[in-house]
């Protein structure tokens, strides 16, 4: 690929240093990504510059208008403090007629609400979590067919935010707390879904009209303590140390059958298709102890940090770190 003029969309909190030297693991561990991203950029002969994004665009238009870059690279997850806002820079972007890389605006609407997304593929005859929504302001009322064991989250935040062992809940007053919980401490409305007990599996996608997927990536749990439940709370994705002493690891998924592998494949590209994903995204599945594949969540461009898990399972497709973020580039380009 020819030398591009790259502009990097980050949180101003999480502009990279030029160096990882004299920053302890869980300092670098909050801006990894942002780091990888451009030095690799960099590495590639690209021309980088970093923008940080918070609360307006102004800096997004004059560096349009001034520095005519080829492409935005867009590692924002959120806008005006909210993550469910971050498809109004998509958007921004797709009116000053600019490529960028990641999913485009549809897409990212559709996957960041828990619900609709669910309501969607249901309606697609793929198997979902039965769930209810509890809006902020009203009354916790369970419905009759929602059946205990429970976990509640956030209907619309990411990076497992909100999300701990109290999540999972097995009578209404815990409902009823954790519920309050995400309406007062997270800030945001509240799903509760039916519990499914089994494996966490990921399957990264590629592609705009043709969706490559990535082979099946599985978080692993170790070293938990007794009568916790295998889930990906924030300090499984977030915190260093608590990954190693508990033995929290990601890995390609294995004793898998053929067969399976080859669902999850064809149920993932349905999924892009019906929620109208492109660029790279990354599905989250359970797979029960009975077999069954439920669909958790899908999540519009995952995090690329290279120890993560779709840049793992990249590599395990053949493609370096390098080439990853090139394929990347070349699918903004194109669409």
């Amino acid at each position: 690929m020819k030398r591009l003029r790259v502009a990097v969309l980050t949180h101003p909190t999480l502009v990279p240093p030029e160096s990882r030297e004299g920053y302890s693991e869980q300092e670098a561990h909050v801006w990894k990504t942002e780091f990888d991203v451009v030095a690799t950029l960099r590495e590639l002969g690209h021309d980088v510059r970093v923008l940080p994004v918070a609360n307006e665009l102004t800096l997004i238009r004059e560096t349009v208008e001034q520095w005519k870059p080829d492409i935005f690279f867009n590692l924002l997850e959120e806008f005006l403090g909210r993550q469910e806002f971050d498809h109004h820079v998509v958007s921004f972007l797709e009116l000053m007629q600019v490529p960028y890389t990641g999913c485009h605006t549809r897409g990212l609407i559709l996957a960041r609400d828990k619900a609709l997304s669910k309501k969607l593929l249901a309606y697609h005859h793929l198997l979902v979590p039965k769930f209810a929504v509890f809006p902020r302001d009203r009354r916790v009322v369970r419905p009759k067919a929602l059946e205990f064991p429970l976990i509640v989250k956030s209907l619309v935040k990411e990076s497992s935010l909100g999300i701990s062992q109290a999540s999972i809940v097995d009578n209404d007053e815990k409902l009823r707390d954790r519920v309050a919980f995400i309406h007062q401490r997270i800030g945001s409305d509240a799903i509760a879904e039916q519990y499914i007990d089994g494996r966490e599996l990921y399957a990264g996608m590629m592609g705009n009209a043709r969706v490559d997927v990535l082979p099946v990536w599985e978080l692993l749990f170790e070293n938990l303590p007794p009568g916790a439940a295998r889930i990906a709370t924030a300090h499984v994705k977030h915190n260093p140390d608590y990954q190693e002493r508990r033995g929290i690891f990601q890995q390609a998924a294995e004793d898998l059958t053929p067969a399976l592998r080859q669902q999850v494949i064809n149920t993932s590209r349905r999924i892009a298709r019906i929620l109208d994903l492109d660029g790279y995204n990354r599905i989250d599945y359970r797979l029960s102890e009975d077999g069954k594949l439920y669909f958790l969540e899908a999540n519009p461009n995952p995090d690329l940090a290279a120890s993560e898990e779709f840049a793992s399972a990249a590599e395990a497709a053949g493609w370096s770190y390098p080439e990853l973020i090139e394929r990347i580039l070349r699918l903004g380009l194109k669409r």
